[in-house]
């Protein structure tokens, strides 16, 4: 029922950016092609005692790199390709708590970029490992200051030696969002049938939330969109933005939520435990925050049915203590 009826064009990536047929990164075969038209996964044991209420999640660990950002990834490292600001002479430099650093590693190893990713020494051991399995070199930066410390070292870096590097910039490039206004909103108003009537994100970059939230709300201006952040500048939510306390991304439109959730770390955690003992789903902790933020939603309303995005599969936190509780 909730699948994708268009047919892939192969002369286009999912991500929407039209690209010359030439070489094997290219083909319709390659592993980019599985960028986007993830699952929609409906919420069986884990739902709202109101009947009237229905949640669905994206799937987006089912991306080549296992998150959400593989979509704004290639979409940023396609635009410098195509305004020249890209080449292989370069360096592809970026902050990121590590999602979008391992789909920049990926795409980069595919594409032939080298890649160097600057985040807080305090991400998991198993976004670190995976980095540097796809050949990126890890700038780790103080876990205190966050991902905003690595933007400003980031930043430092490229001012010292600009033509040595391509800086997207994912807090602040356009491409971003874009990504999400072209593929992911689409294909949930497929896979929902056009049913969709909240639509629950968590703010971190904001470009998912942005571009889908916008892309939704031209496709049916009754849609709510509610955007979700950790309860504390002092969370362990990896990925997400406790905005006021933090550098706010430059794509962020923050006219666009028409609600706001709040969600504490604790109760992220035990709802990411919940979803992998009761529902089999197996996703980091960012998704256990979305997943409360929808429950929390649906004691709000009377009837509805809400989209989420699961951004990346719980492999990332592996060893994190709080699946022992």
């Amino acid at each position: 029922m909730y699948r994708l009826t268009a047919k892939q064009d192969a002369r286009t990536w999912r991500s929407g950016v039209p690209v010359s047929a030439s070489g094997p990164a290219y083909s319709p075969y390659s592993v980019l092609s599985r960028i986007g038209n993830t699952p929609l996964l409906k919420l069986n044991t884990i739902r709202p005692a109101n009947k009237n209420i229905t949640i669905f999640a994206k799937a987006e660990w089912f991306n080549p790199g296992g998150s959400v950002k593989d979509r704004a990834a290639l979409a940023m490292i396609r635009k410098g390709e195509r305004t020249g600001a890209l080449t292989h002479e370069r360096t592809i430099i970026d902050a990121t708590s590590g999602n979008t650093g391992i789909a920049y590693a990926m795409i980069g190893s595919i594409l032939g970029y080298k890649v160097a990713l600057a985040l807080p020494s305090n991400a998991s051991v198993e976004r670190k490992q995976i980095l540097r399995a796809y050949g990126a070199e890890l700038i780790l930066t103080d876990a205190g200051s966050g991902t905003d410390g690595a933007q400003e070292l980031v930043r430092e870096i490229v001012r010292r030696d600009s033509g040595r590097y391509f800086y997207p910039d994912q807090y602040n490039n356009d491409a971003n969002w874009l990504a999400h206004y072209e593929t992911t909103a689409n294909e949930i108003w497929e896979q929902s049938e056009h049913t969709v009537t909240h639509f629950v994100a968590g703010l971190g970059t904001t470009g998912t939330f942005i571009g889908t939230g916008r892309k939704l709300k031209e496709l049916n201006p009754s849609v709510s969109l509610v955007a979700v952040e950790p309860d504390s500048p002092l969370h362990g939510l990896e990925g997400m933005k406790h905005l006021a306390s933090a550098l706010v991304p430059g794509i962020y439109d923050p006219s666009l939520a028409d609600m706001h959730q709040i969600v504490s770390t604790e109760n992220a955690y035990a709802m990411t435990r919940s979803l992998a003992r009761e529902e089999g789903l197996f996703v980091g902790v960012s998704s256990g925050a979305a997943m409360v933020a929808c429950m929390q939603l649906a004691e709000e309303i009377s009837e509805g049915v809400i989209v989420t995005i699961f951004p990346d599969g719980g492999g990332r936190y592996a060893s994190e203590e709080f699946w022992q509780r």
